[in-house]
């Protein structure tokens, strides 16, 4: 009833829906909507099961961000580039590593998760609880130690999900944007321009890391895509940049930085061409800099 009442005011509806086919469950991603006067969907299966951390190709840095204690880390990326993915990755090997208590917030829930050494709660939108607003109050009092806070999609969501990032949670968001270093400003986007100041600060204090992530195809049998990832930890450098409106200087250190585990897309491309997993005019078809990666791939500039 809730999602005919969006779909009729809205025109459209985002919805988790199961089916029980030969025994089998299986769930999809579902959008409803008008077009021309005529109802249409959009389908997308979610994977039964929760992918393997260590068996979806990405950077080894990655782990860090799992170990964390209190912070905020985003997936940054267009619609299917693989966030959902990488953070229901990333949280189950928490879940099947640590004793934490994860707390999911959806809207709709994608990867149901199986409790192994973690306990988990996940709550559905509309469904388990109201809004976002009054279910990240209620996560509070709920004593998580991790949060997963879905999409930053505007001011109310990031500020909640930056107060727990404050409070001594860890959270874990996506948002869309192109780039490790573009979602700074996809952020700042969001308020108005008075209040830039505090939220630099904010973001500068509080993120600890952010994974920028896009989808190719793979050339290995058995292996269907890989991620390309750009990763920014938040290092001294890094804050300071932040805070002194000095995002330019983001990219460039993030290519400095290989040794602490950062890494453009460029670095990214030539260690899955190394691997053997992806074609190198593939690579190169979607490299953001052709020269750069064409330079790297002949040793010149890599260290």
């Amino acid at each position: 009833d809730r999602q005919k009442k969006i779909l009729d005011i809205d025109g459209g509806a985002d919805f988790a829906h199961t089916c029980v086919v030969d025994d089998i469950r299986w769930r999809f991603r579902v959008n409803l909507l008008y077009q021309q006067g005529s109802l249409g969907m959009v389908a997308r299966r979610v994977n039964n099961k929760i992918p393997d951390f260590k068996g979806l190709f990405l950077p080894p840095s990655l782990e860090r961000m799992c170990v964390l204690d209190q912070g905020m880390v985003l997936l940054a990326g267009v619609t299917g580039s693989g966030k959902s993915t990488t953070i229901g990755s990333m949280l189950n090997y928490i879940n099947q590593t640590y004793r934490k208590h994860i707390l999911t917030l959806e809207d709709p829930i994608e990867f149901v998760f199986t409790e192994d050494k973690c306990l988990i709660n996940q709550r559905e939108i509309g469904t388990d609880v109201k809004n976002f607003e009054i279910g990240m109050k209620h996560a509070v009092r709920e004593d998580p130690d991790i949060i997963l806070v879905g999409e930053l999609r505007d001011v109310e969501t990031f500020k909640t999900a930056i107060h727990a990032a404050e409070t001594g949670h860890l959270v874990f968001g996506t948002i869309h944007a192109a780039s490790a270093s573009s979602c700074i400003g996809r952020i700042l986007d969001l308020f108005p321009q008075e209040e830039h100041p505090s939220i630099r600060s904010a973001i500068a204090f509080n993120m600890k890391g952010i994974i920028a992530q896009k989808l190719l195809k793979s050339i290995r049998e058995g292996v269907s895509r890989v991620p390309i990832c750009e990763v920014m930890f938040f290092d001294v450098l890094v804050r300071k940049y932040i805070l002194e409106e000095q995002d330019h200087l983001l990219a460039d250190h993030i290519k400095k930085s290989h040794r602490d585990g950062m890494q453009d897309f460029t670095m990214s491309l030539k260690s899955l061409i190394d691997q053997g997993l992806i074609d190198r005019n593939d690579a190169l078809e979607i490299a953001p800099n052709r020269e750069a990666l064409t330079m790297a791939l002949k040793g010149i500039g890599v260290t």
